[in-house]
């Protein structure tokens, strides 16, 4: 789902001000901020929507994120933008989602496999099999980030508790 309006190309990194500059605070950076919030809640509502007026049982949703890290404790510029927007996002999609009243599980990627491991009951060997037969069932290539959504997805299937889930944070 787009959660930056595409009628606004510059709302996709809205913390960039050019190749690895951070935009200074002030009303544009406001504009591009209230615009994603906007733009990505009424997509992700929309499409949760979507789904219960199929008839789809939504029983929670998960998130995967690459990192936890408070961005204001990066020193670097250029990776504290883009921690910014992860953030950005990641918040977005909570809050849409805690307003469809559905729950929602966060993890970082690297802690994803041990949590199922252990969650799940099965072995390395076995969850990697598992997603790779899934991929095999859609058109195109299957990629890691593709693997670990199914594999939150999964968690949340199987009623791994928030606590499990964030406990990372």
């Amino acid at each position: 789902i787009e959660l930056s309006d595409p009628v606004q190309p510059e709302s996709r990194q809205p913390y960039h001000d050019g190749a690895g500059i951070a935009r200074s605070e002030g009303p544009e950076l406001s504009r591009l901020l209230a615009s994603v919030q906007a733009f990505g809640r009424r997509s992700v509502t929309e499409l949760m929507g979507r789904f219960r007026g199929s008839g789809t049982p939504l029983q929670g949703a998960g998130i995967v994120v690459g990192s936890l890290i408070d961005p204001g404790k990066i020193a670097n510029d250029h990776i504290r933008i883009h921690a910014l927007e992860g953030l950005l996002y990641r918040e977005v999609v909570q809050d849409a989602l805690r307003r469809c009243e559905l729950p929602c599980s966060l993890w970082r990627e690297r802690d994803l496999r041990p949590v199922a491991h252990e969650a799940l009951g099965q072995k390395e060997a076995q969850l990697r099999g598992a997603l790779r037969a899934l991929g095999r069932t859609l058109p195109g290539p299957w990629r890691a980030e593709q693997k670990s959504a199914a594999l939150a997805a999964w968690l949340v299937l199987a009623g791994v508790p928030l606590s499990k889930a964030s406990e990372e944070r």
